[in-house]
């Protein structure tokens, strides 16, 4: 089981980029990062690449609206060079909570429009491209005199169909907040999707983000945990995906209290069980035991996730990290 690690930044750059190294030293497969309302992920993950000289490196993930897949594929080829190939490129179409509310940019089309996108992306990463589409028309080719190796493409996936896209035109996929019991589901999907291409899984990468807190104060961590849930489970896409993933009726119960303007409500609402299936929380036997079973659903690399209730120190996060691999 190779197991990585999600060190996103917090409040100070260096702290993250002293855990990174800390990961690397400890055995994890790769540390990841976001891409959303905090720091630049392919700036991070150069900082944490400057730090280290082994571990992979992949962010988790980036919207592909804001960007060009050209513009991506450059990105990309830089930072896979700067780290000897050490980088993973996840990208997603994200919501409209953060692309229309918060940028103004359409989610049109979705899965064509990614369809598209990677079809650009793999051009310009590799000889080039000459593209004409609905969403997206490039003609370039990187001028440099050695190009820079192609890191592999990552599909964030929820939804049915953009799982069986991951499986038709991706390296791998980014599952997030799914229940063991639900992963399964979500391979059969992306098999569908790879038997569309003529392939199988064989060396395709299953990850999943999956929070962790190893604690002697349980209690505290799931308030966080539940907190952190809520959050998704008010987010219409996320909401869907817990509905099919067994968590219905939380997600009325949620949806209800933050209508409402019930906030500490809706919080509430989320249910021990719920908790139990998209979390891990405990000792170390247990979180160790529970990250096994997470893998044995079908992942081929669970993302330890730490995190720890409001007002813990550094050494919290450690203790989650030298849990594992």
């Amino acid at each position: 089981m190779a197991v990585a690690a999600y060190l996103n930044p917090g409040a100070e750059l260096g702290t993250a980029v002293e855990l990174a190294r800390t990961a690397e030293r400890l055995g994890y497969d790769s540390v990841w990062v976001t891409h959303g309302l905090g720091r630049d992920s392919f700036l991070v993950l150069a900082a944490y690449g400057a730090a280290t000289s082994r571990i992979g490196l992949g962010n988790g993930v980036v919207p592909i609206y804001p960007r060009h897949p050209v513009a991506m594929a450059q990105e990309a080829l830089t930072l896979n060079e700067l780290t000897a190939n050490r980088f993973r490129l996840g990208i997603g179409v994200s919501h409209a909570a953060s692309m229309q509310d918060m940028l103004g940019l359409r989610i049109v089309e979705p899965l064509a429009a990614m369809r598209e996108y990677v079809t650009v992306l793999r051009g310009a990463l590799g000889e080039g491209t000459d593209f004409t589409g609905r969403h997206y028309r490039a003609r370039w080719a990187m001028a440099v005199p050695k190009r820079p190796a192609a890191p592999p493409i990552y599909l964030a996936a929820l939804s049915a169909k953009m799982l069986e896209l991951a499986g038709e035109i991706a390296d791998g996929v980014l599952l997030n907040w799914i229940p063991p019991e639900a992963v399964p589901a979500s391979i059969e999907r992306l098999s569908a999707g790879a038997g569309k291409a003529g392939r199988t899984l064989d060396g395709f990468e299953i990850a999943s983000f999956v929070r962790t807190c190893v604690t002697d104060d349980a209690a505290a961590a799931r308030e966080t945990l539940a907190r952190d849930v809520t959050g998704y489970a008010t987010v219409d896409v996320y909401a869907s995906f817990f509905r099919t993933a067994g968590y219905a009726d939380e997600v009325a119960a949620v949806g209800a209290a933050w209508s409402a303007g019930d906030r500490s409500g809706a919080v509430a609402r989320i249910s021990p069980r719920m908790l139990d299936g998209l979390g891990v929380v405990g000792d170390e036997a247990f979180c160790r035991t529970r990250i096994a079973e997470f893998a044995a659903s079908g992942l081929t690399q669970p993302v330890i996730v730490p995190f720890a209730p409001p007002g813990a120190d550094r050494g919290a996060l450690l203790r989650t990290l030298r849990t594992f691999p």
